[in-house]
């Protein structure tokens, strides 16, 4: 696609996915869902708290904590379902809790007017619950990271205040060299759900409720870690620069974009976007097992009871399947994460998707990896390779809509 003849108007890459649909999609589903927000955040409260399970698990565990969803039983009957997984069906479950960004492919429309945007600290994604004077993160996998006293509602013996039994879950990401939390989301707070509150609401609320405890002091005796908020701003000019190029007290790992008007959805949402480069993250392509760049394009995907191979989204995309001779003769089981190396010559972009035709079956990725890659991860990755997504690109998205206005203002004055 050639550059447009007008000077004024800044070249914008072509879109190579469907993502602008599916976003336009998500807006619509959230608008129409009538979720009742109270009773998913105590059921999500009591399952991170609860840490004592049987140590046996199966399918059949996750079945039937899906089935008390359906049926929306109480919250203990949800959280006692969740404690009795394990291994896959805890991950899998314990990772649909938290608000997943896609990979940005493509630069949304409106960027300025729908957007916020922030570095995104490098560190463990977790979910931070309080409650009872005590303070629990967990993992994406479900594993409990620390259990401490906080400064937060309820979150030490000291910090008691209301009803004892009332909680706050926080969206949080570990960041080991100054050992913060750093709060990029708000679930809950003194029992008050957020779900279905907008994120330019909930980002107000980090804000102002986090001032109101002393939750941001340096660690005390009750207070074991310091948690402090992301800087969050407009996605103007200004705002996009200021999170790229910006100082930070933390390591960045990418920039995270929220549309304003997305409600927290739990899983993977394409009202949230990763993107990096070069210059904000010190790992854009991929490494290997041993931490290097392969020459290839690596994926990492879940292989399933048929032999097929699926990505993390929900619902999945299936990029091959293996054969059960192969399967039985490598000793592997459904739930299991494989690697695998993709040729550049076996891919192609057909309706958005990213299609392969052969998969080259490469081992096991490291025992901490807990999750396959999903599609617009894949596609992000093959188009870092190729022809990234750069932040002269979001630069030039932002322009042309400012020049939009601009013109459309002209237009109603004429």
């Amino acid at each position: 696609m050639a550059p447009p003849t007008d000077p004024r108007r800044p070249y914008k890459r072509p879109a190579i996915s469907d993502q602008q649909r599916r976003r336009e999609l998500a807006l619509q589903a959230q608008s129409s869902r009538r979720a009742d927000a109270q009773a998913r955040a105590r059921a999500l409260a009591s399952s991170l708290i609860t840490t004592q399970a049987p140590p046996a698990a199966t399918h059949h565990h996750e079945e039937a904590l899906e089935e008390v969803d359906e049926e929306e039983h109480t919250v203990a009957d949800v959280a006692a379902a969740a404690s009795k997984l394990r291994g896959s069906d805890a991950r899998r479950w314990f990772a649909r809790q938290i608000m997943l960004p896609e990979w940005m492919v493509d630069a949304p429309p409106h960027l300025a007017r729908d957007w916020h945007v922030f570095a995104r600290p490098a560190g463990k994604r977790c979910l931070v619950v309080s409650s009872n004077g005590l303070t629990i993160s967990r993992v994406r996998n479900g594993s409990i990271l620390h259990r401490f006293p906080s400064a937060l509602p309820n979150g030490s013996k000291r910090e008691i205040s209301g009803p004892a039994s009332s909680y706050s879950i926080l969206d949080c990401i570990f960041h080991e060299p100054d050992e913060t939390y750093y709060i990029i989301d708000m679930i809950c707070w003194r029992g008050y759900s957020l779900y279905d509150c907008t994120a330019e609401f909930r980002f107000f609320w980090v804000n102002s409720k986090l001032t109101e405890t002393s939750a941001g002091d340096p660690p005390s005796t009750y207070h074991r870690y310091r948690f402090s908020a992301v800087p969050i701003y407009e996605c103007t000019l200004e705002g996009l620069q200021a999170a790229y190029s910006g100082s930070t007290p933390y390591v960045k790992d990418g920039l995270l974009f929220y549309n304003k008007h997305a409600h927290y959805q739990a899983g993977i949402t394409p009202l949230a976007l990763a993107w990096k480069d070069d210059a904000c993250s010190r790992y854009v392509i991929d490494t290997d097992s041993k931490g290097d760049v392969p020459s290839e394009q690596q994926l990492v995907l879940e292989l399933q009871e048929d032999g097929k191979l699926i990505t993390s989204d929900d619902p999945p995309v299936v990029f091959g399947s293996l054969d059960i001779e192969f399967i039985q003769k490598s000793n592997l089981r459904p739930g299991n994460l494989l690697r695998f190396a993709v040729r550049d010559e076996s891919v192609k972009l057909v309706d958005g998707k990213m299609q392969i035709s052969e998969l080259q079956f490469v081992g096991k990725p490291n025992r901490a990896r807990a999750f396959a890659d999903s599609h617009s991860k894949a596609l992000f990755q093959y188009a870092a390779r190729h022809a990234p997504l750069r932040i002269e690109d979001l630069v030039a998205s932002i322009q042309s809509n400012s020049m939009e206005l601009e013109s459309t203002d002209v237009e109603m004055q004429d």
